[in-house]
């Protein structure tokens, strides 16, 4: 399904957001990753290979809880790094960070403006929904939202088209009636393709995928992507 790349409502009745990096600040879990392995490439090696074999699932149709393929992820990482492969206690505690997270200083101001104009907020995430459930309540922002989405429902990560087609299902609405806003190019495209509206918001190190669509809002903060919408 090609996305349609020139009328976009204003204002979508629903946004859904994707969570790790949008919404919360990953730095903990940063630092924790690179001292655990010594090397300031480990994050970047392992939250990589996370994204990939969440992937690798979807496309064999098999399907394992985001949580158990981070702590695959982390063996692979250690081979990767040529490292000892970190202790089943350690990749728990690490993993567990997920949970732990504070929410960017920029989403709570960013998350009212969209509600006070009408918006319905939906958090939409790859994690299983108890995870989602924690992560907001520990950022103190889960009463922005009316629901929490995960895809482990239908054990299809995003950015399968099918995970966007059930998310806007869900929320009732058409696509044309939704928009995503991300901080990762692969889930902006996803959602353009399934023909959402996308914001993208630029968290240092995040880039857009050259080969997608253009986003339809972008900025590097949620207040600026929630202006572009407000219109």
């Amino acid at each position: 399904m090609q996305a349609p790349l020139s009328v976009r409502p204003l204002q979508p009745k629903v946004i859904f957001f994707d969570v790790n990096e949008t919404l919360l600040d990953m730095s903990k879990l940063k630092r924790a990753v690179s001292k655990a392995f010594g090397s300031k490439f480990a994050f970047q090696q392992w939250f990589g290979l996370l994204l990939q074999y969440s992937l690798v699932d979807t496309v064999t149709g098999a399907y394992h809880p985001f949580s158990d393929i981070a702590e695959a992820a982390l063996d692979m990482t250690a081979a990767k790094l040529e490292e000892k492969p970190l202790k089943p206690a350690k990749k728990r505690e690490i993993v567990q960070l997920l949970t732990e997270l504070p929410a960017h200083k920029d989403v709570p101001k960013g998350l009212a403006m969209l509600l006070d104009v009408g918006i319905r907020l939906v958090a939409f995430t790859n994690s299983t929904r108890p995870v989602l459930d924690e992560q907001l309540r520990y950022a103190g922002i889960i009463h922005y939202f009316e629901q929490g989405l995960s895809i482990d429902i239908g054990h299809r990560y995003k950015p399968h088209l099918d995970t966007y087609t059930a998310a806007v299902q869900t929320a009732g609405v058409e696509p044309t009636e939704a928009a995503l806003i991300a901080a990762h190019g692969w889930d902006v495209a996803g959602a353009l393709h399934a023909g959402l509206a996308a914001g993208f918001i630029a968290r240092p190190g995040q880039e857009l995928y050259p080969l997608a669509p253009p986003p339809t809002y972008q900025g590097k903060t949620l207040v600026e992507v929630a202006k572009q919408i407000m219109g």
